[in-house]
C-alpha cells in the first residue's frame, strides 16, 4: 500500500475524486489541515460517490505530526521544482507520495524538511503551468503501483 498525503488541499472535488482513487487502489489517503473545504462538503461527496465511507482517511494538524505519527521511511514530494522525474525512483510498498496545495503547491520549509526523503516532478509540456492535484497524484499512484506488479 502506498500512502497519499494532501498538504492543506483547497479544492473538494480534487479530495473527493482522490478517495475514489486511493479504495481503487489500495492506498490510504492523509490530509494535512487546515483543509480549504469541510469534509461534510457536497462537492466533496458528489466527486467521491459512495467510494468516501470505503477511503481510510486519516487527518492531521500539521505535516510534523504526520511524520511523528507514522515515521515512514520514505517520502517523496511532488514540485515542479523538483529536477528528478517521478519515473526515476523505484517505490516500495509504504511510501508516502506527498502533493501541495492547489494554488500553490508545497511551501520551502516543507519540501526541505527532515522528513522529505526526495523531490520529484511530473514533467508538463513547455508553456504549460499545473496538472490538476487529483491527476497529478493519479499519474503518481498507478506508476507506483505499476512498478510493484499492481500486487
Amino acid at each position: 500500500m502506498f500512502n497519499i498525503v494532501l498538504w492543506q488541499p483547497e479544492i473538494p472535488p480534487n479530495t473527493g475524486n482522490l478517495m475514489r482513487l486511493t479504495v481503487n487502489t489500495g492506498c490510504r489517503l492523509h490530509l494535512i489541515e487546515p483543509l480549504g473545504f469541510e469534509m461534510q462538503d457536497a462537492r466533496l461527496r458528489r466527486a467521491g460517490l459512495d467510494y468516501r465511507e470505503f477511503a481510510d482517511v486519516a487527518m492531521y494538524a500539521s505535516f510534523q505530526e504526520f511524520i511523528e505519527t507514522h515515521r515512514p521511511e520514505r517520502v517523496y514530494a511532488f514540485t515542479h521544482h523538483a529536477t528528478q522525474l517521478y519515473t526515476e525512483i523505484s517505490y516500495r510498498q509504504g511510501d508516502v507520495l506527498l502533493f501541495g496545495r492547489e494554488s500553490d503547491g508545497l511551501p520551502a520549509d516543507i519540501l526541505e524538511s527532515e522528513g522529505v526523503t526526495g523531490c520529484v516532478r511530473i514533467p508538463i509540456a513547455e508553456g504549460g503551468r499545473s496538472l490538476n492535484l487529483a491527476n497529478a497524484a493519479a499519474i503518481a499512484i498507478y506508476e507506483a503501483w505499476r512498478q510493484n506488479g499492481f500486487a
